[in-house]
């Protein structure tokens, strides 16, 4: 499989009251992803709440969402751990399931020198034939994956690309001389979608896709399409939406919105807790201003 270009949703998980999975909602999500132009769908990222999820609950969720979609667009699996053990395991596991690809995050908490960090990635890598995307998103791991060991990284056959999340367009600037057909980066930040598209990106894993796919897809394809002018005006117009998605620790202001916007997807687990009400009235302004309630 060629990497994917457009948007790809960072999918929630939704919750019944009782916190547990809410698959009928989880239907509906994916379902509206389809008819609203999503172009990819990761299950099990940062937004999904993996970390608060069970090993039963993981692969539960990624059995579902594979027979939902039903190779309508591609699906993203998450397989991600500090463990490269775990890491290896979760992805032969996610490949014999069906997964389309696979998103592995550096080893956050007990972290590794550059050379660890190249093995960590290429065990996984060597163990499976399904593409993989690195996860760069040192706020949350306390590590970054090398410059030097995107350019090891990308050589390998499985490996096809990026999800730069670190926010710092001088690393995203250097790592643009490793791109290719066969090694793409996606923002991991949505205020940068335009940013990195210039820097030769494909299109973005996405929180903003949560609540306005279409919009999102059109981001990207504005730029695909050869009209930058049209796609840095979206993503200026729906500035102050991504801001308010992120006033508080991601998941909890998008699922906020989800219910603002009659989703009804539920809550989250601990240590996630309720928003502010400072800030509940912030992303509910943001969001009616710019038309999406």
């Amino acid at each position: 499989m060629k990497p994917i270009k457009g948007s790809i949703v960072a999918l929630i998980t939704p919750f019944k009251e009782d916190g547990s999975v809410n698959f009928e909602k989880l239907e509906e999500l994916l379902e509206w992803h389809i008819a609203n132009k999503t172009d990819g769908i990761l299950v099990l990222g940062t937004t999904g709440e993996s970390s608060t999820m069970t090993q039963e609950e993981d692969d539960q969720v990624v059995e579902f969402a594979l027979r939902v979609v039903n190779h309508r667009v591609p699906v993203i699996v998450g397989a991600g751990s500090n463990s490269t053990a775990a890491m290896k395991e979760r992805s032969i596991k996610y490949e014999k399931m069906g997964a389309d690809q696979l998103l592995l995050i550096s080893p956050y908490y007990n972290k590794t020198n550059e050379k660890g960090m190249i093995a960590h990635f290429t065990e996984c890598a060597d163990a499976v034939n399904i593409p993989i995307i690195l996860y760069n998103v040192p706020g949350r791991t306390g590590c970054s994956i090398s410059e030097n060991a995107i350019k090891v990284l990308s050589k390998h056959p499985n490996i096809i690309g990026i999800k730069e999340a670190s926010g710092n367009i001088s690393y995203a600037t250097n790592i643009a001389r490793y791109l290719s057909d066969d090694f793409v980066m996606y923002s991991g930040n949505d205020d940068m979608i335009t940013t990195i598209m210039a820097l030769g990106g494909s299109g973005v894993i996405s929180v903003l896709a949560d609540i306005a796919p279409e919009i999102t897809h059109n981001i990207v394809q504005a730029w695909l399409d050869g009209k930058p002018e049209e796609s840095l005006r979206l993503q200026l117009k729906y500035l102050d939406v991504i801001h308010a998605l992120f006033c508080e620790v991601n998941p909890i202001p998008v699922k906020e919105a989800l219910n603002m916007m009659g989703k009804n997807i539920g809550g989250y687990r601990l240590p996630l807790y309720e928003m502010e009400e400072s800030n509940k009235k912030r992303l509910h302004d943001a969001l009616e201003k710019a038309g999406l309630l």
